[in-house]
Protein backbone atom coordinates (compact mmCIF):
# COMPACT_ATOMS: atom_id res chain seq x y z
CA UNK A 1 0.00 0.00 0.00
CA UNK A 2 3.09 2.33 0.98
CA UNK A 3 4.77 1.47 -2.44
CA UNK A 4 0.93 2.43 -4.43
CA UNK A 5 0.81 5.50 -2.14
CA UNK A 6 4.56 6.69 -3.27
CA UNK A 7 3.97 5.44 -7.09
CA UNK A 8 0.59 7.79 -6.93
CA UNK A 9 1.89 10.47 -5.14
CA UNK A 10 5.40 10.39 -7.83
CA UNK A 11 3.07 10.19 -11.01
CA UNK A 12 0.99 13.02 -10.22
CA UNK A 13 3.88 15.31 -9.03
CA UNK A 14 5.64 14.25 -13.22
CA UNK A 15 1.97 14.86 -14.32
CA UNK A 16 1.75 18.51 -13.00
CA UNK A 17 5.04 18.81 -14.23
CA UNK A 18 4.43 17.84 -17.56
CA UNK A 19 1.37 20.59 -17.57
CA UNK A 20 1.50 23.69 -19.52
CA UNK A 21 1.69 26.77 -16.42
CA UNK A 22 -1.58 27.96 -17.99
CA UNK A 23 -3.20 25.06 -16.64
CA UNK A 24 -1.85 24.82 -14.02
CA UNK A 25 -2.66 27.99 -12.78
CA UNK A 26 -6.87 28.22 -13.29
CA UNK A 27 -6.38 27.23 -17.16
CA UNK A 28 -5.68 30.82 -17.62
CA UNK A 29 -3.32 31.87 -20.09
CA UNK A 30 -0.15 33.14 -18.66
CA UNK A 31 1.87 33.77 -21.72
CA UNK A 32 1.08 35.73 -24.95
CA UNK A 33 -0.45 33.70 -28.39
CA UNK A 34 1.29 35.05 -30.99
CA UNK A 35 -0.43 34.67 -34.52
CA UNK A 36 2.14 33.07 -36.48
CA UNK A 37 3.10 35.57 -39.61
CA UNK A 38 2.68 34.11 -43.15
CA UNK A 39 4.70 35.12 -46.54
CA UNK A 40 8.27 36.31 -46.31
CA UNK A 41 8.34 37.41 -42.71
CA UNK A 42 7.74 33.30 -41.32
CA UNK A 43 10.74 32.37 -43.99
CA UNK A 44 12.78 34.70 -42.23
CA UNK A 45 11.40 33.65 -38.78
CA UNK A 46 11.70 29.95 -39.71
CA UNK A 47 14.96 30.50 -41.02
CA UNK A 48 16.42 32.60 -37.97
CA UNK A 49 14.86 32.67 -35.56
CA UNK A 50 12.88 29.72 -34.45
CA UNK A 51 15.47 27.01 -34.07
CA UNK A 52 16.10 29.34 -30.57
CA UNK A 53 13.02 30.30 -29.49
CA UNK A 54 9.23 30.94 -30.09
CA UNK A 55 7.50 34.17 -31.18
CA UNK A 56 5.49 34.78 -28.33
CA UNK A 57 8.10 36.49 -26.67
CA UNK A 58 7.87 39.32 -28.88
CA UNK A 59 4.30 40.20 -27.23
CA UNK A 60 5.94 41.28 -24.60
CA UNK A 61 7.91 44.04 -25.83
CA UNK A 62 6.66 47.39 -27.49
CA UNK A 63 9.09 49.38 -29.15
CA UNK A 64 10.32 51.26 -31.62
CA UNK A 65 12.60 49.81 -34.77
CA UNK A 66 15.84 51.09 -32.99
CA UNK A 67 15.36 49.67 -29.63
CA UNK A 68 14.20 45.89 -31.46
CA UNK A 69 17.76 46.27 -33.08
CA UNK A 70 19.38 46.77 -29.80
CA UNK A 71 17.30 44.19 -28.11
CA UNK A 72 18.51 41.23 -30.75
CA UNK A 73 21.50 42.76 -30.83
CA UNK A 74 21.85 42.24 -26.95
CA UNK A 75 20.22 38.64 -27.08
CA UNK A 76 22.58 37.43 -29.36
CA UNK A 77 26.60 36.33 -29.56
CA UNK A 78 28.62 37.88 -32.05
CA UNK A 79 28.31 35.28 -34.67
CA UNK A 80 25.22 34.00 -33.58
CA UNK A 81 21.85 34.77 -35.56
CA UNK A 82 23.67 36.24 -38.29
CA UNK A 83 20.50 38.04 -40.84
CA UNK A 84 21.23 39.50 -44.33
CA UNK A 85 20.14 43.13 -44.28
CA UNK A 86 17.28 42.66 -46.32
CA UNK A 87 15.53 39.64 -44.13
CA UNK A 88 16.64 41.93 -41.16
CA UNK A 89 14.36 44.46 -42.49
CA UNK A 90 11.52 42.52 -43.11
CA UNK A 91 11.99 41.40 -39.62
CA UNK A 92 11.92 44.44 -37.81
CA UNK A 93 9.01 45.76 -40.35
CA UNK A 94 7.28 43.11 -38.70
CA UNK A 95 8.20 43.45 -34.92
CA UNK A 96 7.50 47.41 -35.70
CA UNK A 97 4.13 46.77 -36.86
CA UNK A 98 3.01 44.10 -34.24
CA UNK A 99 4.62 45.03 -31.76
CA UNK A 100 5.83 48.91 -31.79
CA UNK A 101 5.86 51.62 -29.68
CA UNK A 102 1.84 52.37 -30.13
CA UNK A 103 1.04 48.81 -28.94
CA UNK A 104 0.60 47.26 -25.40
CA UNK A 105 2.48 44.81 -24.52
CA UNK A 106 1.98 41.58 -22.59
CA UNK A 107 2.01 41.89 -18.75
CA UNK A 108 5.10 40.22 -17.44
CA UNK A 109 4.17 39.99 -13.98
CA UNK A 110 0.22 39.65 -13.79
CA UNK A 111 -0.42 35.97 -12.93
CA UNK A 112 -4.38 35.39 -13.76
CA UNK A 113 -6.67 34.45 -10.86
CA UNK A 114 -8.63 31.61 -10.89
CA UNK A 115 -12.21 32.77 -10.94
CA UNK A 116 -15.54 30.48 -9.93
CA UNK A 117 -18.12 32.65 -10.26
CA UNK A 118 -18.93 34.34 -13.32
CA UNK A 119 -20.64 37.49 -14.40
CA UNK A 120 -24.07 37.71 -15.57
CA UNK A 121 -24.95 40.29 -17.92
CA UNK A 122 -26.16 43.25 -16.08
CA UNK A 123 -23.31 42.10 -13.44
CA UNK A 124 -20.48 43.22 -15.70
CA UNK A 125 -22.32 45.96 -17.27
CA UNK A 126 -22.76 47.77 -13.78
CA UNK A 127 -18.99 46.53 -12.97
CA UNK A 128 -18.61 48.67 -16.70
CA UNK A 129 -20.43 51.55 -16.45
CA UNK A 130 -19.24 51.75 -12.83
CA UNK A 131 -15.41 51.57 -13.66
CA UNK A 132 -14.84 52.36 -17.64
CA UNK A 133 -17.19 55.07 -18.41
CA UNK A 134 -15.28 57.48 -15.84
CA UNK A 135 -12.53 57.86 -18.78
CA UNK A 136 -14.49 56.74 -22.06
CA UNK A 137 -18.28 55.77 -23.17
CA UNK A 138 -18.49 52.20 -22.48
CA UNK A 139 -19.25 51.70 -26.55
CA UNK A 140 -15.23 51.88 -26.22
CA UNK A 141 -15.64 48.17 -25.04
CA UNK A 142 -19.03 46.91 -27.59
CA UNK A 143 -17.37 48.06 -30.51
CA UNK A 144 -14.21 46.58 -29.66
CA UNK A 145 -12.93 42.62 -30.74
CA UNK A 146 -10.49 40.77 -28.50
CA UNK A 147 -9.56 37.64 -27.14
CA UNK A 148 -9.65 36.99 -23.39
CA UNK A 149 -5.85 37.63 -23.29
CA UNK A 150 -6.15 40.86 -25.32
CA UNK A 151 -9.18 42.11 -23.22
CA UNK A 152 -6.82 41.51 -20.18
CA UNK A 153 -3.36 43.50 -21.78
CA UNK A 154 -6.33 46.42 -22.06
CA UNK A 155 -7.84 46.04 -18.46
CA UNK A 156 -4.79 45.79 -16.83
CA UNK A 157 -3.66 49.04 -18.89
CA UNK A 158 -6.31 50.99 -17.87
CA UNK A 159 -5.77 49.38 -14.43
CA UNK A 160 -2.61 50.97 -14.36
CA UNK A 161 -4.35 54.38 -15.50
CA UNK A 162 -6.50 54.52 -12.38
CA UNK A 163 -9.44 52.00 -13.15
CA UNK A 164 -10.55 50.69 -9.81
CA UNK A 165 -10.53 46.37 -10.47
CA UNK A 166 -9.58 44.15 -7.58
CA UNK A 167 -7.85 40.85 -9.69
CA UNK A 168 -11.04 39.11 -9.48
CA UNK A 169 -13.23 41.51 -10.69
CA UNK A 170 -10.74 42.10 -13.74
CA UNK A 171 -10.63 38.70 -14.48
CA UNK A 172 -14.54 38.07 -14.11
CA UNK A 173 -14.78 41.18 -16.81
CA UNK A 174 -11.81 39.44 -18.78
CA UNK A 175 -13.87 35.83 -18.65
CA UNK A 176 -17.18 38.05 -19.58
CA UNK A 177 -15.41 40.69 -22.42
CA UNK A 178 -13.97 37.31 -24.10
CA UNK A 179 -17.11 35.88 -24.12
CA UNK A 180 -19.55 38.21 -24.90
CA UNK A 181 -17.29 40.89 -27.17
CA UNK A 182 -14.38 38.36 -28.17
CA UNK A 183 -12.77 37.27 -31.16
CA UNK A 184 -14.16 33.85 -31.22
CA UNK A 185 -10.62 32.41 -32.12
CA UNK A 186 -9.60 30.97 -29.04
Amino acid sequence: MKLLTHTLSTLLFATTLGLPLAAQVGGRPTRPKVQRPVGAVWEVLRRQCINCHGIDDYAFYAQDRDAWQKLIAARHKPGEAVVAEADRNILLDWLVSGFGPTTKPFPRAYIPQEITTFFTDPEARRLLNRTCTKCHGVERAETARKSEEGWRVTLLGMRERGAELADEDLERLVEWLGRVWGTNQD
